[in-house]
């Protein structure tokens, strides 16, 4: 799940870096709510 939120980052930068800024807005929220999920998958991992 982190593996799939980097890429989303890349492809926020990518597209940003090309003038894409709806996708960029786009693919960095995905990227925020899975790296938001893999953290708390990962604490409740750690506490059960």
């Amino acid at each position: 799940m982190l593996e799939l939120a980097l890429l989303f980052v890349v492809i926020a930068i990518i597209a940003g870096a090309l003038g894409a800024t709806g996708v960029a807005g786009l693919t960095m929220s995905i990227a925020k709510w899975l790296v938001l999920l893999f953290l708390v998958l990962a604490v409740i991992s750690f506490v059960l």
